[in-house]
């Protein structure tokens, strides 16, 4: 049996690809050897538009992390296709998947991954100089988006959890990343912070257009979501309702 497409609500037809934002097409990926290989993937189909914030839940093994992998030209579903902003991934040779990785996808994981030696400004500056960006760049203006513009000078070590996180997603942003792939922002967090950067989250997907697809358990900052989708053993299995 086909799995559902889950469609972005209020545009149309389900199963038609969009030809912005994320379009994901019976993804089917194996991950191990002989006995100890397992479907992490089992012909997922899914939509996120841009300006909309997406989470997706599921138990620890379900398939998120193979999700976002697939979504973030991480890795290759073994069939299926995957489209950002238009761009069939599987039409790209690996040089230009990563260039195209770098211009276009944003990534946000659990701890911020910032680099340690680094002020928060310098992060920002980093990713625009890899990225071919202007010289003239100046990261205030994106730290102040995310109200870390007084913390542009210190350095990961010393920031709260919280606002590394904020770091992290300005740095996603550098780029105009037309996709934001977010991996359980809140889980180093309280409940104040996980709010907080849940909310940021949101805004700046709104603001900026951009698909953002967020994989989390905490179910108690799922009310900032646009929508709510669940995996359960590499399906797509529900949309759970957003409180």
């Amino acid at each position: 049996m086909t799995n559902p497409t889950f469609p972005v609500a209020g545009t149309g037809l389900a199963g038609t690809p969009q030809s912005t934002g994320l379009s994901i097409r019976h993804a089917v990926m194996e991950l191990g050897d002989g006995g100890t290989r397992v479907t992490a993937l089992d012909d997922v189909s899914l939509d996120a538009a841009p300006g909309e914030f997406l989470a997706i839940v599921g138990p620890s093994g379900s398939g998120k992390s193979s999700l976002l992998a697939v979504a973030g030209a991480l890795a290759t579903p073994d069939s299926g296709t995957v489209t950002v902003h238009g761009q069939d991934l599987s039409q790209l040779n690996q040089g230009r998947r990563a260039a195209f990785r770098l211009s276009n996808i944003g990534f946000v994981f659990q701890s911020g991954n910032l680099i340690p030696a680094l002020t928060a400004a310098d992060q920002l500056r980093l990713v625009n100089r890899l990225a071919g960006g202007p010289k003239t760049f100046d990261p205030i203006a994106l730290l102040e988006s995310v109200g870390m513009a007084h913390r542009a000078g210190n350095r990961p070590g010393q920031l709260s959890g919280g606002e590394r996180q904020r770091v992290g997603i300005a740095r996603a942003l550098v780029t105009g990343a037309k996709l934001l792939l977010v991996d359980e922002p809140t889980a180093a967090l309280d409940r104040t912070r996980s709010r907080e950067v849940v909310e940021l989250l949101a805004r700046q997907s709104h603001e900026h257009g951009v698909a953002t697809v967020m994989v989390t358990h905490d179910h108690d900052v799922l009310g900032y979501c646009d929508r709510v989708v669940e995996m359960v053993d590499g399906r797509l299995v529900a949309a759970a309702p957003v409180a």
